[in-house]
């Protein structure tokens, strides 16, 4: 469970200006509950090119960004990300404890640890996994949001479901076929009286976003049309089902910390990889692969799955041991 931050564990999460990166970075600092200083890297030129095995760019590494006093701990994702890392690391020594979230395709010794999905193959001893990717929607972050119920969403009857959607992109095709596919799942969930929460991304395209609106718009709905406060998190605190595009990690994952039911729709295309994690997710009983028709509104329940804190909880043991192993090795804030 997320903790109030303390001023005795300072944390720098070192990402580029992706959302997505910064998501996971954040969710296990959040999960630490340390005091974290956001370190935006953008390399050009060779650099950029280069990462993650060439150098940090000069213009914003040591002379810039990775400056003392020094972190206890050190959050890196993305591929931009590490060479910063790296270099942190050899600067800091053992004063920070350094973290690479995902694959970053290099030695072993470019962190302290590395985190990567279950469904992804490396291993190693600094090697730890979790079913999902982390983020910042802890049980404590959930039970405030579902505290308080907007009057928009409060006007929805039950059952409320979300529908998530994603779009096109290196692994994933949405045919036409797909978004024809996907509205009439949606439309047969309309006829079981439900009431939708619809949120498309940056990705979803026009015609996938017309299939979900044809599909819906006899029923109650919210449909999010990019103005206004995203109300995603209210969103995942107050559906009773979800219905995603399983073309994300994260976007498939965030509702599983709902422990409600996930209907999954998968497009055309996929990759072993993806494929790896939905069957991951099906084994624990979180997800079910979205039917041409949905017949009932029945669900299911699961242990949420709160990846952050599962990493939070291993790198407290691992700064701990560090520091039982390093005499006079103190915190940040002391």
């Amino acid at each position: 469970m997320t903790v109030e931050p303390s001023p005795q564990l300072k944390a720098w999460l070192i990402t580029d200006d992706k959302a997505g990166m910064q998501v996971q970075a954040r969710g296990v600092a959040e999960a630490l509950g340390a005091d974290w200083e956001l370190k935006e890297v953008a390399p050009q030129g060779f650099y950029r090119f280069a990462a993650p095995y060439g150098p940090p760019d000069p213009r914003d590494g040591a002379g810039k960004l990775l400056l003392p006093p020094w972190p206890d701990i050190a959050i890196a994702t993305g591929r931009l990300s590490v060479p910063y890392i790296r270099a942190l690391r050899k600067l800091a020594g053992l004063r920070t404890f350094t973290i690479v979230l995902q694959d970053p395709k290099t030695s072993a010794r470019t962190a302290d640890l590395i985190w990567v999905p279950e469904h992804d193959r490396r291993r190693g001893a600094n090697v730890i996994t979790t079913l999902t990717a982390p983020h910042g929607y802890s049980p404590a972050r959930l039970a405030g949001l579902r505290a308080t119920e907007p009057s928009w969403l409060a006007a929805l009857p039950r059952p409320r479901v979300a529908v998530i959607l994603g779009g096109k992109n290196a692994v994933y095709k949405f045919t036409d076929a797909d978004d024809d596919r996907l509205e009439a799942s949606l439309a047969s969930i309309a006829r079981l009286g439900a009431s939708f929460l619809v949120t498309p991304s940056r990705r979803t395209h026009q015609r996938l976003v017309r299939a979900v609106d044809q599909a819906t718009s006899a029923a109650p709905r919210f449909f999010w049309d990019g103005t206004g406060d995203n109300p995603y998190p209210a969103f995942l605190a107050h559906a009773d089902l979800f219905v995603v595009t399983g073309d994300s990690v994260n976007m498939t994952g965030e509702p599983l910390a709902t422990g409600r039911p996930v209907f999954v729709f998968e497009p055309s295309g996929g990759s072993a990889k993806f494929r790896r994690f939905h069957e991951a997710l099906r084994r624990y009983g979180a997800t079910r692969p979205l039917p041409g028709e949905v017949k009932t509104l029945d669900g299911w329940s699961y242990p949420p799955l709160d990846s952050a804190a599962e990493i939070a909880a291993i790198v407290r043991t691992r700064l701990a041991r560090r520091r039982d192993m390093v005499p006079g090795l103190a915190l940040a804030g002391r």
